[in-house]
């Protein structure tokens, strides 16, 4: 979720003057590397996760430090609530009521800080560096990346992607295909889901809802054939799926209401993926590290955040149950 633009280029406070929403690239894309004679070298509790819960792109790098076992190298700050023209901000409700670092009230403290008049958005993920008192990252798609192998060191054997081989998870020999399945997952699902809620004109709604219902059909597709079961490639669990999940775990009690993409719920439209996401939800066993994906999902968080960016003071009650149990 972006800060709202107040310039005469938007309509509703998301879509331009089209109708079209249009996310801006981040702007900090440092990477943590596995030495010491690197701008930001991977050491334990050098580096700060900023999120909130309600965020997809927030979700998949909290999913993937979990994953990863990371929680005691990487320590994690809730920013809790969100203010249109100020951007996140902590507010006592769910996490801090301050920056436990600085003291701040706002992100855009720590923002100022690393750049001192800094004018862009404030997002999550931040990545935070607490020696140089910069920002790392705040593009979701690279920090999970840096999770995956920059601090395998300080792990246990078994945690290291190197040790996983085949069952690593971004293997080499999936790479063309998790990353072309990237690409269209991430304009058409990941985005569209955006695009389609923020969408300002009858016209730019229906040039995105469309495609988005489009990919999920193509995706229950894919979760049909009997190579790419349990999970989107085969036996094990690999960044298409840490990259989708933030996504369908939010469909039905997010974006299903509050953004109109409501042609099909997953939970009555789509078999496949509704078993994919709950099993990947209810798993708390070594597979998922005790529960990765389930553990770092708040609904409270995701129905609150999306109401608030919708400028709705109702947070909706259903569906109920929120995530159906596995049969």
């Amino acid at each position: 979720m972006a800060e709202k633009q107040t310039t005469s280029t938007t309509t509703n406070g998301f879509a331009d003057k089209d109708g079209q929403f249009r996310r801006q690239p981040s702007k900090f894309r440092n990477t943590i590397e596995p030495a010491a004679d690197v701008p930001f070298p991977a050491v334990k509790d050098r580096y700060v996760l900023y999120i909130n819960y309600g965020c997809p792109w927030a979700h998949r790098t909290n999913i993937t430090r979990c994953l990863k076992g990371l929680q005691d190298i990487i320590q994690l700050v809730e920013v809790d609530a969100r203010k249109p023209d100020l951007g996140w901000f902590f507010s006592g409700r769910t996490g801090p009521d301050s920056d436990p670092l600085y003291g701040g009230k706002y992100l855009r403290d720590l923002y100022e800080r690393a750049e001192p008049g800094y004018e862009g958005r404030t997002l999550v993920p931040t990545l935070w560096d607490k020696e140089k008192e910069t920002i790392v990252s705040n593009e979701s798609s690279e920090i999970i990346r840096m999770f995956y192998t920059a601090f395998d060191h300080l792990l246990p054997e078994d945690k290291r992607e190197e040790a996983k081989g085949k069952a690593g998870l971004f293997p080499e020999h999936l790479r063309n295909d998790i990353e072309a399945m990237n690409e269209w997952v991430y304009d058409t699902v990941n985005n569209g889901v955006y695009k389609t809620g923020f969408a300002s004109t009858q016209e730019a709604y229906e040039q995105n809802v469309f495609p988005l219902f489009k990919s999920l059909d193509r995706l229950e597709e894919h979760l049909s054939k009997p190579e790419h079961q349990p999970y989107l490639f085969g036996e094990h669990i690999t960044e298409a799926d840490i990259r989708l999940y933030p996504t369908i775990v939010r469909f039905d009690v997010g974006y299903y209401t509050l953004f109109k993409c409501n042609l099909k719920m997953i939970r009555h439209d789509y078999p496949k993926l509704h078993d994919w996401v709950r099993r990947l939800y209810w798993d708390e066993s070594e597979r998922t590290n005790g529960g990765a994906f389930g553990k770092t999902t708040r609904f409270d968080a995701i129905k609150r955040g999306y109401a608030s960016a919708t400028g709705s003071k109702v947070v909706p009650a259903g569906p109920l149950p929120d995530m159906l149990p596995l049969e």
